[in-house]
């Protein structure tokens, strides 16, 4: 059985992270490794994080940023298959990871991605923008193009093979992972 591993990091994150960990413990027919790297928070997140009883793994110290956190947790990771969700971000319905290990089981990829929607602070249930990704084109990079970070999943192995983060990029460095894994490594992918 395919198992996925989920990956959200911490910092303060006490106002939203109880709708993260539910979205996360609320997947159905999916075995997940959820992993949490927290960066020693000062609120009550790391209380909320361990009132959820699906948590595999909880590591919480001092680090240089949200992609070596990232880097901690892809480094700790079981799962075949890798998602990274932010600790502001949450899944749209039970059924998100089974849609995704089903693309990774019938369609033979590397990696897939979706569509992502931002939502309004005070109202999650209003939808105020629609990041449509689209069709993969690896041409479309030339011009800036990315898939939404949080809708992007990747085989464990790539990362083995060609690497994590690189932190010396600062805030493009899911940018530059993604034009490295999809552009320069042309791995195969599933929108």
């Amino acid at each position: 059985m395919t198992t996925i591993s989920i990956i959200t990091t911490t910092f303060n994150s006490a106002t939203t992270i109880a709708d993260t960990l539910q979205s996360v413990a609320d997947q159905k027919d999916v075995t997940i490794e959820h992993i949490i790297i927290d960066g020693m928070s000062e609120d009550r997140t790391l209380d909320i994080v361990r009132s959820f009883d699906h948590i595999s793994i909880l590591k919480s110290e001092a680090d240089e940023g949200i992609y070596h956190a990232m880097n901690k947790g892809i480094a700790l990771a079981n799962g075949d298959i890798i998602g990274i969700l932010n600790s502001d971000d949450f899944y749209t319905h039970d059924q998100v990871l089974k849609s995704v290990i089903d693309i990774f089981d019938h369609k033979n990829v590397d990696s897939c991605y979706g569509d992502l929607q931002y939502v309004d602070n005070k109202n999650i249930e209003k939808v105020v923008r629609t990041w449509t990704a689209g069709t993969f084109d690896k041409r479309k990079f030339l011009s800036g193009w990315m898939p939404p970070h949080p809708s992007f999943f990747m085989k464990k192995s790539m990362y083995d093979r060609y690497g994590l983060f690189n932190l010396e990029l600062n805030s493009s460095a899911d940018y530059e992972l993604m034009l490295r894994m999809l552009y320069k490594y042309d791995i195969s992918t599933y929108y």
